[in-house]
């Protein structure tokens, strides 16, 4: 039986983006193994109803322990030998800087990279985002020569890495997202109440910031409106903090709802969806709001940009600008025939570009399936 190894930063974001994908393996009778940071008494429930088999790597997201990395290249390479698989598949950084040179010294033959989204560290300004570009610019040249394809999801990403010298264009494929599931996100019946919702984790890359802000200056002239927040805290540098984001639960500007398994709920009280991101690879939560027939309000920033078409389903803003933002969720806010419209071109252009079936046949072509 051949075999498939799903590798992922994020253990999290294995079962959010990367299940289409390895149900598509398992149905062409491969074996499925994914890997990933965290206890495996915690996520090996979790994997096994869908017939894939979760092992724990030591792996950080985040972080610069020298150590720590060496533990993680001797532990992938390990259990590489063990597993022994035809494919790899990695995503993130950290998983695709490491994991492709161990999986070419454990003699994998098939190894793919999917570069997901730059982080701050690529989009960022300062001295040490500068010199941290310069270390994982080095890291993703030298991995990526071990990979038989690397996947993009937005054109600036890809000529970022083109303008670097990362990845050699004949190794380059794109592809629109990872796909929204449209059997599970389906349209929902539009609110009248003008009610913002965003998704996410609390990064202020995410643009939790800007949308804090505007929603303040909103609720002051529109006191109707309401604004929802979903998403954990994180251990990033760049997160936003508890006491952060208390004083605007506590003057009512927000609903924070936490960390949800299932974000429908919250996208059935939405009638309008934001995400000011300073840049993604391109945004899930985008395009489960869009499954279920919202408008959007998103950034005209790298991957953010391509799940809108301006007036037609939604509306850009500037990234980091509070003022564009507020004036967007206003002029929203007023026209509940505008979002009724742009809500029903959201849901045709999720099931024509965004579709999970239709990303994971473009997936299984290129890995040669």
């Amino acid at each position: 039986m051949k075999k498939l190894v799903v590798l992922a930063a994020y253990t999290r974001s294995l079962i959010t983006f990367r299940l289409p994908l390895m149900k598509a393996f398992l149905a062409k009778g491969w074996e499925v193994v994914a890997l990933g940071p965290g206890e495996e008494a915690e996520w090996a429930p979790r994997f096994a109803p869908h017939g894939v088999r979760f092992r724990s790597v030591p792996l950080e997201r985040n972080g610069l322990n020298p150590f720590a990395d060496w533990k993680t290249c001797r532990a992938l390479e390990h259990i590489f030998r063990e597993e022994a698989p035809e494919l790899l598949f990695c995503t993130q950084a950290k998983a695709v800087v490491y994991g492709l040179p161990a999986a070419h010294r454990a003699g994998i033959p098939r190894r793919f990279a999917l570069v997901a989204g730059l982080g701050s560290i690529f989009r960022g300004t300062g001295l040490k985002n500068a010199l941290l570009r310069r270390v994982l610019s080095f890291q993703y040249r030298r991995a990526l020569k071990h990979a038989q394809g690397v996947l993009f999801q937005n054109p600036d990403d890809r000529n970022t890495f083109l303008a670097l010298g990362l990845v050699p264009p004949e190794k380059i494929h794109m592809i629109p997202g990872s796909g929204v599931d449209l059997e599970r996100f389906t349209p929902l019946p539009l609110p009248q109440q003008p009610v913002f919702l965003l998704v996410a984790r609390l990064l202020k890359d995410k643009g939790i910031r800007e949308y804090l802000l505007a929603a303040r200056e909103v609720k002051r002239t529109l006191p109707q409106c309401r604004f929802l927040l979903v998403g954990p805290f994180d251990s990033n540098p760049t997160a936003l903090t508890p006491q952060e984001l208390r004083p605007f639960q506590e003057e009512g500007t927000v609903e924070y709802w936490g960390e949800q398994e299932d974000v429908r709920p919250a996208l059935a009280q939405a009638s309008v969806f934001v995400l000011p991101s300073y840049h993604e690879g391109t945004p899930m939560s985008v395009l489960e709001a869009m499954a279920c027939g919202r408008p959007v309000i998103t950034t005209n920033a790298p991957g953010c940009r391509e799940t809108v078409v301006p007036e037609k389903n939604g509306l850009l803003v500037p990234p980091r600008k509070v003022s564009p933002l507020q004036k967007a969720m206003e002029t929203l806010a007023q026209d509940p025939e505008r979002r009724q419209r742009m809500g029903q071109e959201s849901l045709r252009l999720a099931r024509e570009r965004f579709s999970a079936t239709l990303v994971t046949g473009m997936l299984l072509d290129i890995l040669g399936e």
